[in-house]
């Protein structure tokens, strides 16, 4: 009984992450329970320093419940988002706000055998530099590019791990639980618990970034596939471009529309001497390139608009064929592309219009991520307090030695 008490409230702690402020009617609902076991279960929260009350409810009519919400402080999640060159870190409280600042390093992963080896040496340093307690972190959720098996703990793109799995490798170092997933699989998480798409059934969530990912939401819940591997939006063949993709075919969506074609297209153009006002464009830094265009385009540069524009046109294709398959009545566009904000919706209206019958179009709602690049952090902590019941049961174990780093640059923002 001691244990099934104590498993309710950790899914009372979950749901006010989620939700931010509740009642105990509310958490009853949630936990289908009844009203006094909830209330008993809440003080005791209270009187353990883990929840406080929040004030009342707005009036419907008659008297105003009661709202409780988490003490930011005690709980944290330390959260990962990689891309195929850079890595973010950062740890979070239970309001997803920042403890500490957030640490970017520089772990390429394409044909990297090192590429864990790294990442563990720079989490062990991150987190240990944050000086917190480790009974106080609830894990390390991590979203990385690939085909991610989260069952297994590996990815089959990225990372080799070799016997011991990445999850098992990183809790043996760190000393924490460890959750890792498909970086896109994680954003859409984020849309779907904090962002635009919270409330939705049916939402297709695009990753604009150095492909185009793809998290789905069918019926309310994250659809992963049969494997875990849905999703992957960048790979479906499109054109006859007879331009090789980086999973090795010809003609995917990723080569005519991505962050890193924006940014080829941008220094081929700046090089044939097109007119712009993007100074200092260079390839060795792809993060940079990318940002300069972007905020270009939203300071109205002709030149950048116009990549952006046949980049979303083309992205406005693909939508069309979603739209086609699984009729979604939201479209979000996320990830590190959303911060061009609402020049990407005219193009790929305009896509949707020309390929899609009107029909199963014209209740199809496209918007931008009010999250924007903060959803590839959001989304690995909301993992792991989707785990959290399970997680709680991994207790803090002292972590190996720190390891040494093949790669050493970091910068602190």
């Amino acid at each position: 009984m001691l244990e099934k008490k104590e498993k309710y409230k950790r899914s009372i702690e979950k749901f006010l992450y989620f939700n931010k402020e509740m009642s105990c009617a509310d958490m009853c609902v949630q936990l289908d329970k009844s009203l006094p076991l909830v209330t008993k279960l809440v003080n005791e929260l209270i009187e353990e320093g883990l929840v406080v009350e929040a004030g009342f409810a707005q009036s419907t009519g008659g008297r105003r419940a009661q709202m409780f919400r988490l003490r930011t402080d005690l709980i944290y999640v330390v959260a990962v988002a990689m891309d195929q060159h850079v890595t973010r870190m950062a740890i979070l409280n239970a309001s997803n706000q920042h403890v500490v600042p957030e640490q970017r390093v520089d772990i390429h992963l394409a044909d990297n055998p090192n590429a864990l080896q790294e990442l563990t040496h720079h989490l062990q340093a991150f987190v240990q530099s944050a000086n917190l307690p480790l009974e106080k972190i609830a894990g390390i959720g991590i979203g990385m590019p690939g085909f991610v098996d989260v069952h297994e703990g590996r990815n089959h793109s990225f990372l080799p791990s070799g016997k011991q799995s990445i999850v098992a490798t990183l809790q043996a170092a760190t000393g924490l639980p460890v959750v890792i997933d498909n970086d896109s699989s994680l954003i859409a998480l984020a849309e779907q618990r904090f962002g635009e798409a919270k409330g939705h059934q049916n939402v297709m969530v695009i990753n604009v970034s150095w492909g185009v990912g793809l998290g789905l939401i069918l019926n309310g819940k994250l659809f992963r596939g049969d494997n875990g591997f849905a999703g992957e939006f960048s790979h479906m063949p499109m054109f006859t471009n007879n331009k090789l993709c980086s999973c090795g075919k010809m003609g995917c969506l990723e080569t005519e529309a991505s962050m890193e074609v924006i940014v080829n297209k941008a220094l081929q153009g700046i090089a044939n001497g097109s007119l712009t006002s993007i100074k200092k464009l260079s390839k060795d830094d792809l993060e940079a390139a990318c940002t300069s265009v972007l905020m270009a385009a939203g300071k109205g540069d002709r030149f950048a608009v116009e990549l952006l524009s046949e980049v979303a046109y083309n992205i406005g294709r693909g939508v069309a064929i979603l739209i086609h398959l699984l009729n979604p009545g939201l479209v979000v566009l996320s990830g590190r592309g959303s911060i061009a904000g609402k020049l990407w919706l005219a193009p790929i209206q305009q896509a949707i219009n020309e390929n899609s019958i009107p029909k199963l179009a014209e209740n199809t709602e496209i918007r931008v991520s009010s999250l924007g690049n903060e959803a590839q952090l959001i989304g690995p902590a909301a993992l792991v307090m989707d785990h959290y019941e399970k997680l709680k049961k991994i207790s803090a174990k002292k972590p190996l030695k720190t390891t040494k780093a093949v790669s050493k640059k970091a910068v602190s923002l």
